[in-house]
């Protein structure tokens, strides 16, 4: 019998550095199945840092603990193999790629669903990006732009748990619903039930995309570990009353 796991992901006293430098100390973090996480906190306190070291990018080594997907520890897995276990990014700056045109990658991403051409079409047509599906990825695209044929990708990909990187950076006002509305889809595939969702993790530091996503659990991060978390609608609240500096004073008087 195969044993089932309530944690898609969990990280146990995870250490970890980069160029010398260690960027993560001690963390702890659990996603269960089915549920959104919000990843919080100021400009370097390790939220990206965490997000590239679960995907298995080789610039991040892991000194100490464990990243567990779905109760198996994927420390030594490459990027590649944790793609294929069905863990998916979408970076904040991704580069731009010569050579490569949006349209290829999604048609491979399709290659094994029923009629894919059709639902390339209507992923485009939903993402607002039929002007750019030709050009090199990322080519002269604006911010919001990126966004949106990320988000195209992921959902051609249709990951088991799908990671997002300041989603609403570099995205206007009229745009931040359309992209909550991506995502949302991303989450939750079958329309005719909402509440069977995949599972995810959203790093957003001004909070603004999570006015248009049910997310189930929000973090903050301080100096490279889980400061606190709690009720997402609470910890916003208090953060827009007083800033990040007062939760910092927080968890420094614990």
């Amino acid at each position: 019998m195969t044993q089932t796991h309530s944690n898609i992901l969990e990280m146990i006293d995870l250490s970890v550095e980069a160029g010398g430098q260690t960027l993560l100390s001690h963390l702890n973090l659990a996603i269960p199945e089915g549920e959104v996480h919000a990843l919080l906190g100021q400009n370097g306190s390790g939220k990206t840092s965490l997000m590239m070291t679960i995907m298995g990018f080789s610039s991040y080594h892991v000194t100490g603990g464990q990243i567990l997907f779905r109760g198996q520890e994927i420390n030594a897995l490459s990027v590649g193999e944790r793609a294929r276990l069905g863990i998916a990014i979408a970076q904040q700056r991704p580069p731009t790629v010569k050579g490569v045109t949006l349209r290829s990658v999604v048609r491979y991403a399709l290659k094994n669903t029923s009629d894919p051409e059709a639902r390339l079409a209507a992923l485009a047509a939903d993402a607002q990006v039929e002007p750019f599906l030709d050009r090199n990825i990322n080519d002269g695209l604006s911010g919001g732009e990126i966004k949106r044929a990320e988000l195209m990708q992921l959902l051609a990909l249709s990951p088991s748990f799908a990671m997002m990187d300041e989603p609403d950076s570099g995205v206007d006002i009229e745009a931040l619903s359309l992209v909550g509305s991506l995502i949302s889809r991303l989450f939750s595939p079958d329309e005719t039930r909402p509440a069977r969702r995949k599972a995810g993790l959203i790093i957003t530091h001004s909070g603004n995309i999570l006015q248009h996503l049910h997310i189930d659990k929000a973090h903050i991060m301080y100096e490279g570990a889980i400061g606190c978390s709690g009720n997402p609608a609470i910890m916003l609240e208090q953060i827009g009353k007083c800033g990040y500096e007062e939760c910092v004073r927080c968890m420094r008087t614990r």
